[in-house]
């Protein structure tokens, strides 16, 4: 399954966000990556390339490749609500972001390794297909026999009380949660300017 496999605090460095969580290399060095450091004079950024690093942004924070966005942006276009604010509900309601959201696991990549070994469950059902959209009301769970892993249950055990999301619900006792409603944009943590993507993909 394609991916970016890539080391993590450059591309961080030159997309200007801390988009794999904490970082220690990326708080010393918060410039773009290149030879001359942060010496360097570099050029005003045009629209376009802001507009672009604002869609590269998206995609490797949510770990989607440039089809799966661009497939995700049309079905956000072609709803009734605001097409950015849709786009973001859609990348929220992802399998492998959802059980990230819940604590079940520390990153989103590593999410997305829980899924696609087939540890979780959606309504009862084992799915290992990370990029699975998820309804209001959908129930995602820890697969019994994979309760009792370590990285499951550290992950859990340090989430517990530091995150918290509207739009989920969950029991640690059970490890099982559930998808309630598609979140407001002022509940979506994510430093995104998606005003900047609904105009690349418009031109």
């Amino acid at each position: 399954m394609a991916r970016y496999t890539g080391p993590k605090t450059k591309k961080a460095r030159a997309l200007g966000e801390a988009i794999y969580g904490a970082d220690k290399s990326f708080e010393r060095k918060k410039y773009p990556p290149g030879q001359h450091g942060n010496g360097r004079r570099r050029k005003q950024k045009s629209d376009y390339a802001l507009q672009l690093m604002e869609k590269q942004k998206a995609k490797y924070t949510y770990g989607v490749l440039e089809r799966q966005f661009r497939n995700l942006f049309e079905r956000a276009n072609s709803g009734s609500g605001v097409t950015g604010e849709e786009l973001l509900r859609l990348l929220e309601s992802r399998l492998d972001n959802t059980v990230f959201r819940l604590g079940l696991a520390p990153t989103r990549r590593a999410a997305r390794q829980l899924v696609t070994h087939r540890h979780i469950t959606v309504n009862g059902v084992i799915t290992n297909i990370p990029s699975c959209s998820l309804r209001p009301g959908d129930t995602v769970a820890v697969r019994g026999k994979s309760q009792g892993m370590e990285v499951v249950r550290d992950a859990v055990a340090a989430k517990s009380d530091i995150r918290k999301f509207a739009w989920l619900e969950f029991n640690p006792d059970t490890m099982q949660g559930k998808f309630l409603e598609y979140p407001e944009r002022e509940q979506i943590p994510e430093k995104i300017n998606e005003q900047l993507i609904v105009e690349l993909y418009s031109k």
